[in-house]
C-alpha cells in the first residue's frame, strides 16, 4: 500500500498574529511531501513512525468521543493497518515550521475519517471551519494546541487566506514569474525548533500591556498589509511592509530568532538586500526571506543554504 501524497506548507504571513485574529496566508510547498506506506522490511525510522501512529490511534478515540457529531474514524482499519507495519513515509523535516505533523494529520483524516469532507465538493465557509476544527483537535496530539491550519493546507493543497479565526477561505495567488529577480526563499537555520516552548514565550509576553500594544498597532497592522499586497501582487508595497514587519520581529520577538541570526536579520534591514521573518513559530527550523534581487541576497547570505519558494 502507498497512500496519496500530502505536501508541506508555508505560513507566509500570520505567525503568532493569527492567534490574536490577524490576517494570514498559508501556501502549499510541494518540495517536501509524505504518504502512508506499508513495508515488509521496515527501517528503524519506519518502526518509530509506526509506534507514534499507534499512540495517535489511541488519541483519536478521545477526539471521536469529543467530536462524535463532527467526525468519526474507522479505527479498526487504522489499527489493522498498523499491525501490518504501516508508517508515514515523509521527506518533510520535523521542527522546521513547514508542517510535518500537518501532512500526517491530513493523510490520516483522508484514509480513516468516515463521511469525510472532500476537496471535490463545494467547500463552503462552514465546511472549511469544520475541517479546521477537526484538524486542530487531531493535531493537538503533536503540539498541545493547534489552529488546524497546517493540516487544512496540506489536505486541500490550496492557498488558504485567513481573515480571522472564524473566517477562512481558499484563495488564488498571483502566478509565479519564473524569470523574476524577486523571490521568497527559505533560509535553513540548521537548528530544530519546537513549537510549544515558543508559543509559551509568546503567551507570557502577551501579559505585558506594552507588548500587546506593539502586537496590535504594528505587528498585526504590517502582517495584514503584507497579506493584502501579496494576494493583489503589489510587490513594491509588499517589500516596504515586509521591511517594517522584519524590524518589529527583531525588536519584539527576539527569543524566537536563533541568536546567531540576530546580526544577519539586522543586516538585511540595513542594506535592503533581503528581509527576514519567522517561518512558523521560530526558535529554529527555516527562516523566511523576501528580496527584490535574489542574486544580491545570495551574495549577502553567502555560506547559507537558500531554497526559493516563489519568484516574482
Amino acid at each position: 500500500m502507498k497512500g496519496p501524497l500530502f505536501y508541506s506548507k508555508i505560513l507566509l504571513f500570520g505567525e503568532y498574529g493569527i492567534i490574536k485574529d490577524s490576517r494570514g496566508l498559508s501556501i502549499p510547498y510541494n518540495f517536501f511531501k509524505g504518504a502512508l506506506k506499508k513495508d515488509t522490511a521496515p527501517s528503524e525510522a519506519a518502526q518509530h513512525s509506526n509506534q507514534k501512529l499507534r499512540d495517535f490511534a489511541n488519541y483519536l478515540e478521545s477526539v471521536q468521543e469529543e467530536m462524535g457529531d463532527k467526525v468519526t474514524f474507522n479505527l479498526e482499519l487504522f489499527k489493522a493497518d498498523l499491525e501490518e507495519g504501516m508508517y508515514f513515509d515523509s521527506s518533510i523535516p520535523q521542527g522546521y515550521g513547514v508542517g510535518s505533523s500537518g501532512a500526517l494529520v491530513a493523510a490520516i483524516y483522508d484514509r480513516y475519517a468516515n463521511e469525510k469532507i472532500t476537496v471535490l465538493e463545494n467547500l463552503t465557509r462552514d465546511k472549511l471551519l469544520d475541517l479546521k476544527e477537526i484538524f486542530g483537535k487531531m493535531e493537538s496530539f503533536f503540539h498541545g494546541k493547534s489552529s488546524g491550519l497546517d493540516p487544512l493546507n496540506s489536505y486541500l493543497s490550496l492557498p488558504i487566506l485567513i481573515h480571522s479565526k472564524d473566517h477562512i477561505e481558499s484563495t488564488s495567488i498571483p502566478s509565479q514569474n519564473p524569470g523574476g529577480k524577486g523571490a521568497v526563499f527559505l533560509l535553513d537555520s540548521g537548528i530544530t525548533g519546537e513549537t510549544a516552548p515558543m508559543v509559551q514565550i509568546f503567551m507570557e509576553k502577551m501579559k505585558q500591556e506594552g507588548f500587546r500594544k506593539v502586537l496590535k498597532d504594528k505587528f498585526i497592522r504590517y502582517t495584514d498589509a503584507c497579506v493584502e499586497d501579496f494576494v493583489s501582487g503589489n510587490v513594491h508595497s509588499l517589500l516596504g511592509n515586509i521591511k517594517q514587519l522584519s524590524r518589529v520581529v527583531l525588536n519584539h520577538f527576539k527569543p524566537m530568532i536563533p541568536k546567531e541570526f540576530h546580526t544577519l536579520w539586522k543586516q538585511g534591514i540595513e542594506t535592503n538586500a533581503y528581509y527576514l521573518k519567522l517561518c512558523g513559530s521560530g526558535g529554529g527550523g527555516y527562516i523566511l526571506g523576501f528580496t527584490e534581487d535574489l542574486d544580491k541576497a545570495r551574495e549577502s547570505l553567502k555560506g547559507y543554504n537558500l531554497e526559493v519558494v516563489y519568484n516574482f
